[in-house]
């Protein structure tokens, strides 16, 4: 039965939520299990553009948000969201990976996000060097996209380096991110698994959540496959969340021809899934200051057309209308359907361990 009560749902960082703004600007059949490209000889003949600067070190344990002990059979390797804003006039345009701004947040943020991959999981999350909010705020989104192949796609692709050759030791392993931190990942599936054939094949499943991904996209890189249903490996699971009000309006982190799987029944299509379906929304108790996970918060219904999943939840605090739209629920994508996130990973995990 849904909840009436008021949410108070303050999110640990309302930067998080404008910065996610200026950074974010076919479905093919299912991903086997093996996650073997359609055309391996174009896999072998890629290779990644030339990197910009520097990378950070990732033999540095400081450089890491998270490194687990190993206690499940499949990692995940997660990149958090935005949390660098600096509006000086001597700001930099790309924080360093030890700025204490950008690395609190992201300790904050893991606590509402990284913590769902947990149970099944060994979650490895890098510090990154992100994007100024401020310094990129007038960029299209091809602009956006190019700019994030500088100094951030270098430690990405350093973090992912290091961790292969040290943390993984052979283990499948999930990619999971939001907003920024899926913009990245989206790179990474683009490029970085094109080149790595040998670690994609290991790929269990990919969650770029909060961020576009768009059939177009998926044309242009065939070995890539959307998720079809709750089981499939191999494959991508995204979504981006909002209120029926936005349909029509400009939301920065939704595209044309965007997809989104429903978060609680897992469907493509318009398949209603009621509150009484959702399984928990991780939602923060302020006087307690710890998080609950509370029933009847959320529903969930995909917009075939818009490519976003409408929920109808009230009493919510909405992104700033004038950059995502007057209803975007962008700042709940893991919140509200955080039990049955979790409990997703778990059902994609067991079936591609089964496969082995």
């Amino acid at each position: 039965m849904r909840t009436n009560k008021i949410l108070r749902m303050k999110l640990c960082n309302w930067m998080f939520v404008i910065a996610a703004c200026f950074l974010l600007c076919g479905i093919t059949a299912c991903g086997s299990s093996g996650n073997q490209p359609e055309d391996t000889s174009k896999q072998e003949d890629f290779a990644i553009a030339d990197l910009a600067g520097t990378p950070s070190d990732y033999a540095k344990e400081e450089n890491w948000l998270k490194i687990s002990e190993i206690t499940h059979e499949v990692d995940t390797f997660y990149l958090y969201p935005t949390c660098y804003s600096d509006e000086s006039e001597d700001a930099k345009p790309i924080c360093d990976i030890d700025n204490e701004e950008m690395q609190a947040g992201a300790r904050e943020i893991y606590e509402k996000q990284g913590t769902v991959y947990e149970e099944s999981t060994n979650v490895f999350a890098p510090f990154y060097r992100q994007s100024n909010i401020f310094q990129v705020a007038g960029l299209s989104h091809e602009e956006l996209e190019d700019y994030q192949r500088g100094e951030q796609r270098t430690d990405v692709y350093a973090a992912l380096d290091y961790y292969f050759e040290n943390y993984n030791d052979g283990r499948p392993f999930i990619l999971a991110g939001h907003s920024q931190g899926s913009i990245m990942t989206k790179i990474v599936l683009g490029e970085y698994m094109q080149a790595h054939p040998e670690y994609y094949e290991r790929m269990v499943a990919a969650y770029p959540i909060g961020f576009s991904i768009t059939r177009d996209w998926l044309e242009e890189h065939p070995y890539l496959k959307f998720a079809q249903g709750a089981d499939d490996t191999g494959v991508i699971v995204s979504w981006n969340t909002e209120g029926k009000g936005n349909k029509g309006q400009n939301n920065l982190v939704v595209e044309p021809n965007a997809i989104s799987i429903n978060p609680i029944n897992w469907k493509l299509d318009d398949t209603y899934a009621g509150f009484e379906e959702n399984l928990g929304s991780r939602i923060l108790d302020e006087e307690k200051g710890t998080y609950e996970i509370v029933k009847g918060i959320a529903d969930a219904q995909v917009d075939t057309e818009r490519g976003v999943v409408i929920c109808t939840a009230e009493n919510v605090e909405y992104a700033p209308a004038v950059l995502f739209g007057p209803e975007s629920l962008h700042a709940y994508d893991y919140d509200f359907y955080y039990e049955n996130l979790r409990e997703n990973v778990k059902t994609r995990v067991e079936a591609f361990l089964k496969t082995r």
